[in-house]
Formats: C-alpha cells, structure tokens, sequence
C-alpha cells in the first residue's frame, strides 16, 4: 500500500494471484496526508501504461519519458511497474504524486533534492485535449491532422473546449497508403486492437 511515493523495489499495479491493485493517491493539500484527490493508477487496457486521475476523472497518460524510469511486467500473475533505478547508499530515489496530481521522480543526494522527472509537463499530456483527428503541437495548440479541418462545431463530451476536426472530403477506399505523422505519442488502447508483432 505505497500511499503517495513509491520506493524502489516497490509495484504499482494489479496483483492478479491476491486481486489486489496497488496505487499511488496524494495528499490532501501540502500538510495534510489524507487522501487528496489525485490517483495515479496502472491500466491494463492492451498495454499496460500510467493514468493520473482527479476525482475520478482521467486527467493524463504517462508517455515514453515515464516507460524509460519504470520496469514494467506483464505476466498471468501480475501486471505492474515499478522504478527502474539503482539505488546505492549516497542517494534515495522515490517517485510521488503530489497534491496538486505531478508525478515526480526525486532524488535526495545529501540535504538537497533534485526533481529528475515530472509529469504531466505541458498542456499537451492532458488527456485527449484536442480531440479526434487532431493532435497537440509543442506550441500546446490543437492541430487537425492532414485530410481533416475544424468545422467551427465544439466536440461533444471532450472536458476542453476545442473545435472538432471533420474530414475534408469523403473517404475513398482506393487508397492505399497511410499519412505518416512523426513524434506522436500512441493512442490509448482501452477500445483499441493493438497487434503487438507489428514493429
């Protein structure tokens, strides 16, 4: 039961042989330690991956930068991450969630304390901001993919207020070729098939 920090040799996760999942929830303001409204959680919807929630809500997905500091296993036992790093006697690493809902990796070398990771960075972490068919720039502006444009109506059920992109023209299914987009992080795989083999 990690509450807000999770040490080195400890796993968030599910525990499939004691049906257990293991979470990190934060504090309820600075000083005070009660459950806050932040829960960071590991999914296993086809592969498995990070989630902050606020009040019950998804806020974020962790991307490549979070799958670098975890070791993630993913067995009939069990499905979970846990911190990637060699502890030694000079430095203490941990990874919280704050309660203002950051992830933050921190390590203690002597008195100080260095923040080597925090997530969500910008606007573009939040959870699905800009919509279908569209993407966050490094601007932290929503963009409609190539064949799509906004059409001037606000998506229904997105928690921002973003135009929705629509397409240019009708689909043709005599092409057969796919619009490449570089640097983009993978969709969620909750209602997706995602075929592992494919490299």
């Amino acid at each position: 039961y990690p509450t807000d920090t999770l040490l080195p040799g400890m796993k968030l996760g599910l525990d499939r042989t004691k049906n257990l999942t293991k979470t990190l929830t934060s504090w309820a303001s600075e000083n005070d330690p009660s459950s806050g409204n932040w829960v960071f959680k590991i999914e296993n919807w086809k592969v498995s991956h990070g989630l902050i929630y606020d009040r019950g809500q998804l806020d974020s997905r962790t991307d490549l930068s979070y799958n670098n500091l975890v070791k993630i296993t993913e067995t009939e036992e069990e499905i979970s991450h846990s911190l990637n790093i060699t502890t030694n006697v000079s430095s203490i690493s941990l990874l919280q969630l704050t309660y203002v809902g950051l992830l933050e990796l921190m390590e203690f070398i002597g008195g100080e304390i260095h923040i080597l990771f925090n997530f969500p960075e910008d606007l573009c972490d939040s959870y699905n901001v800009c919509g279908d068919n569209s993407y966050c720039n490094t601007s932290g502006n929503c963009v409609c993919i190539a064949g799509f444009q906004p059409d001037g109506q606000y998506a229904v059920g997105l928690t921002k207020s973003e135009r929705r992109c629509v397409r240019k023209s009708q689909l043709s299914c005599h092409e057969k070729e796919f619009k490449k987009i570089r640097n983009m992080k993978l969709p969620d795989t909750q209602y997706k098939t995602v075929d592992t083999n494919v490299g």
